[in-house]
């Protein structure tokens, strides 16, 4: 549901809303690819669920790991199959650069230092870039891609903070295992400094109008605050959890900023 709100967001950026088919065929693809990646990353993270979200659904038992696969394949399938229908540019970042990063992600990069992050935060962002392509119009996705890049990039790597006992058992390597919690204290406050302060940049560069920057500090500038404010001090599992959830709503409320800012 987020990544199809996501997707009308940035073809509503592009003025393209009217183009119900397009919007629907992009809307459809990014829903197919997230779902059979997220089917994929099920079934290959059984071990880490079962100590990080024993209430996904193979912990629980509704599905098997060979169920999710096939699940997974399925949904790929058809995300390749309607993104033909798109133009070449749309194709080749469809077909021949998103899906085989997701594949190479989950099979090969997930839980490696720093890597598996850029590439979620990649791959995200080429998303905004893929909706251009299909409406061939790349210019206007390329701070919406950045911005979304950025968040991601802090959100991951929050996340391994949150996921950081069952990535312990399984002998992962991510951020704050090996770095160890002051590192990645310094990196997260870091971040959230170098994204707030870019986010700003297309403001005072006259890209984007007021309604840009009334929207990204009460959604995007505001929440990287509270984070800091969490990091600073002591943060705990839990919190870095909550810390993720807000940066998914930063994410749509940075795009749904620039939406504002343009019209």
């Amino acid at each position: 549901m987020t990544s199809a709100l996501a997707i009308i967001i940035a073809t509503a950026i592009l003025e393209g809303l009217n183009n119900h088919h397009i919007l629907l065929i992009t809307t459809t693809v990014v829903m197919l690819y997230t779902a059979a990646s997220n089917a994929l990353n099920d079934a290959l993270d059984y071990e880490i669920d079962l100590i990080n979200r024993p209430e996904r659904p193979i912990p629980l038992g509704y599905v098997s790991i060979k169920g999710a696969l096939f699940i997974s394949f399925l949904l790929f399938a058809f995300g390749v199959a309607l993104c033909l229908q798109l133009p070449d540019m749309a194709i080749v970042i469809g077909v021949f650069i998103s899906l085989p990063l997701m594949v190479t992600y989950s099979t090969n990069l997930k839980g490696k230092y720093l890597i598996g992050n850029l590439v979620v935060s990649f791959l995200l962002g080429a998303s905004f870039l893929f909706v251009g392509a299909s409406h061939e119009m790349t210019s206007p996705m390329l701070i919406p891609m950045l911005l979304a890049f950025g968040l991601t990039f802090l959100r991951e790597i929050i996340k391994d903070v949150a996921d950081i006992e069952g990535d312990l058992s399984l002998g992962l390597k991510t951020y704050p295992i090996i770095s160890g919690v002051d590192s990645y204290r310094r990196i997260i406050i870091s971040l959230c400094l170098l994204v707030g302060f870019f986010s700003l940049v297309p403001y005072l560069m006259g890209i984007y109008g007021p309604g840009y920057l009334l929207l990204l500090m009460i959604g995007v500038e505001i929440p990287l605050l509270i984070i800091m404010f969490i990091f600073f001090k002591n943060p705990s599992i839990s919190s870095a959890i909550f810390s993720a959830r807000l940066l998914k709503f930063s994410t749509l409320m940075g795009l749904l900023s620039i939406y504002c800012g343009t019209v």
